[in-house]
């Protein structure tokens, strides 16, 4: 699927989260969402990633920012993840990857010289209009955060001295 452009409207999407709850992008509005796609719940990255994300929620709050992250896990590995580590944000299931291909994190990807399709692991800072305001395909766990806080405090009107986004180099 082509990735997301900065300054497009964020593919809207209606995912089940850990506990069970629908949870709608709208949902989100007003807001600046950070949403990142892992591959698999439990796993060394997805658990870098995710722990990192969940140490920086009191300065992504003071950001204005939400956090949520998708995978293709089901509702009840996201719910043991996330009481394993005590995340604290929404963890939500593609489980048919639909959300994943809309924006550009489901694609082809090679291990060992073998070729499958998997989620390519991806953050997308959301501004609170709705729009893809940074892009980052092929993300480190480690760099997650580093990434989407600069982006933050570089884009996001409400406390940034720009307006303008920022994507990083495909």
């Amino acid at each position: 699927m082509p990735k997301l452009k900065v300054g497009t409207r964020a593919p809207a999407f209606t995912l089940t989260d850990q506990r069970g709850k629908k949870v709608k992008l709208s949902d989100f509005k007003g807001k600046n969402v950070v949403i990142y796609f892992y591959p698999k719940a439990d796993t060394p990255g997805c658990t870098t990633q995710s722990c990192s994300l969940s140490d920086a929620m009191p300065d992504l709050k003071k950001l204005k920012a939400v956090v949520l992250g998708i995978s293709p896990d089901s509702p009840d590995k996201q719910k043991k993840f996330d009481e394993k580590y005590k995340l604290g944000f929404p963890l939500l299931a593609d489980e048919d990857h639909k959300v994943a291909s809309a924006w550009g994190a489901w694609g082809k990807k090679s291990l060992y010289g073998r070729e499958y399709m998997g989620i390519i692991r991806s953050a997308f800072l959301i501004d609170p209009k709705g729009n893809v305001a940074a892009t980052f395909y092929k993300v480190s766990p480690k760099n997650t955060v580093r990434h989407v806080t600069a982006a933050l405090s570089r884009a996001a009107p409400s406390v940034g001295t720009r307006s303008s986004p920022i994507s990083t180099p495909p």
